[in-house]
C-alpha cells in the first residue's frame, strides 16, 4: 500500500472552519490513491486550559491523572475530523491510542512510543477507511494512558510512519515550513527548502517551536523524511532529511533564540569527584532540563564556579532543590532571569573556520555582552540579556547572509 501519514497541529484544527479545511486536505490525498493515516493534536488552547484546571484542583496533581486529562483534547479533535469526513461521504473513524494500541515506555508526561499494533488499522485501510489517530499519547504496560511530552503528536506521526512503512510523513502547521529564524521575530527570515536532521534537532532544542526535539531524533534514528508545510497554503514546505541528501553552500542554516531562560551560578563549590553529579542528579529526578553548563576551576584548584541555564518556569523549584541539597558545599548561589540563548546552527560550520569569531565580532559591534558560551560540532550558543535578542538576531542574520534567497 502507498501510505501517507498526515499530522495536523493544534492551530490547524483550532476552529470548526479550520477542521473543514483539514478534511479537504485529507480528501485530496485520498483522491491521489494514497492510503491516508491522520494524526491530530488537540484544538489550539485546549491542552493549556486542561493543565490550568489541573493546577486549580491541586498544586501536586497526579501525573497519571494528568495524562488521562490532557489526552482528552486529541479525542475531541479526532472525532470532529472523522465526523467531517463522514459528512463528505468518506469512511472514517477516530482511533484512540489504547484502541490500536500504541504502546509506550517511560514515565507519565514524558513517555516514548516503542510498539504499535498495526493489524486493525491495516485492515481498515484496505477497506478504504481513513483512520484519525489521537497524537501525543499511548498505553503503558499497566494499561494506563500516557503522554509523550508537549508537541508529542509530531513523534506520534513519525513513529506511525515508521511502523506502517509510510512513503511520506507530512507535518501540517500554521507556517509554511522551517525558517532561518522565527519569522514572527524577524521579517527577513527565509524559508529553508531542505534541512538535515542534525540541524533541525539543534534548532528545535534551542528554541525553534515548529517541531518537537524528540520527534526529530526519532526521525533521524529511523531515517524517515519529514515534510513540514502549512495547512493554510498550497506552497511547498521544508524537507527534513539526512545530511547526504543536501547540497547547500550555506555555512549557517539557521539562527534560533529562546525567551524563557534563567542562569544559575554556584560560586565557590568544593572541587572534588562527584560534586557535579550531586548537583545535577536531583534536578534530573525532578525533570528539570539543564543546558549550557560552564565550570571554572579556581587558581588554587580547590574550588570551582559552576554555571548552567534552565527554563525560567523551573527557577523556583531549582532554587529549592539546591538549597535543600546537603551533599554540596558552596559559598554563594546566584540566579539571573531575563536572559536569552542565541544559537547559530549549520553543518557547514564543521569545515569552515572563523564562524566563532564572526559571531562574537558581530555581537560586539552591537555592544551585546556575552554571559555564557556553549558549542558543538554544528552550533554555537551564547547567553545574552533578553532585551538584546532582537538586535542580536538582526545582526547575525545579516552577518551570515541568511537574508539572501536560497
Amino acid at each position: 500500500m502507498k501510505i501517507v501519514v498526515l499530522k495536523f497541529g493544534g492551530t490547524s484544527v483550532g476552529t470548526i472552519k479550520k477542521i473543514k479545511r483539514v478534511a479537504k486536505i485529507i480528501i485530496d490525498y485520498q483522491k491521489k490513491n494514497y492510503k491516508v493515516i491522520v494524526v491530530s493534536s488537540a484544538m489550539s488552547g485546549v491542552t493549556n486550559d486542561l493543565i490550568k484546571k489541573s493546577s486549580e484542583i491541586s498544586d501536586n496533581f497526579s501525573e497519571s491523572e494528568h495524562d488521562v486529562l490532557v489526552s482528552s483534547g486529541e479525542q475531541v479533535a479526532c472525532s470532529l475530523i472523522a465526523g467531517r469526513l463522514i459528512h463528505e461521504g468518506y469512511d472514517s473513524r477516530s482511533w484512540l491510542s489504547w484502541q490500536i494500541p500504541i504502546l509506550t515506555k517511560g514515565k507519565h508526561k514524558n513517555s516514548r512510543i516503542n510498539q504499535i499494533n498495526k493489524r486493525n488499522i491495516i485492515k481498515y485501510l484496505k477497506k478504504g477507511g481513513i483512520p484519525i489517530v489521537t497524537g501525543f499519547q499511548g498505553l503503558n504496560d499497566e494499561n494506563r494512558i500516557t503522554t509523550i511530552g508537549r508537541g508529542g503528536s509530531d513523534a506520534s506521526a513519525i513513529m506511525i510512519a515508521k511502523f506502517f512503512k509510510a512513503e511520506r510523513c507530512i507535518i501540517y502547521t500554521d507556517v509554511e515550513g522551517i525558517y532561518t529564524t522565527d519569522p514572527n521575530k524577524l521579517k527577513n527570515a527565509k524559508k529553508i527548502k531542505v534541512i538535515s536532521y542534525e540541524e533541525m534537532l539543534e534548532m528545535a532544542s534551542l528554541g525553534a517551536k515548529v517541531m518537537q526535539p524528540v520527534s526529530i531524533q526519532d526521525a533521524r534514528l529511523n531515517r524517515i523524511d519529514i515534510e513540514v508545510k502549512s495547512s493554510f497554503s498550497k506552497r511547498s514546505g521544508t524537507l527534513i532529511t539526512k545530511r547526504s541528501n543536501i547540497f547547500n553552500n550555506k555555512i549557517v542554516t539557521g539562527i534560533s533564540s529562546t525567551q524563557n531562560d534563567s542562569k544559575v551560578s554556584l560560586i565557590g563549590v568544593r572541587d572534588k569527584p562527584g560534586v557535579a553529579a550531586a548537583i545535577f542528579k536531583p534536578l534530573s529526578k525532578n525533570l528539570i532540563n539543564v543546558d549550557m553548563v560552564v565550570q571554572n576551576i579556581s587558581a588554587n584548584g580547590k574550588e570551582t564556579d559552576l554555571t548552567f541555564t534552565i527554563k525560567s518556569d523551573d527557577l523556583n523549584k531549582t532554587k529549592k532543590i539546591i538549597q535543600q541539597n546537603k551533599t554540596i558545599n558552596y559559598r554563594r548561589l546566584l540566579f539571573e532571569k531575563g536572559v536569552s540563548k542565541i544559537s547559530v546552527i549549520g553543518v557547514g560550520m564543521i569545515s569552515t573556520p572563523g564562524v566563532t569569531f564572526r559571531m562574537f565580532q558581530s555581537l560586539a559591534n552591537k555592544k551585546i555582552n556575552i554571559k555564557v558560551i556553549s558549542t558543538s560540532e554544528i552550533k554555537i550558543s551564547v547567553l545574552i540579556d533578553k532585551k538584546n535578542t532582537q538586535k542580536a538576531l538582526i545582526a547575525l542574520h545579516k552577518e551570515f547572509k541568511l537574508n539572501q534567497k536560497k
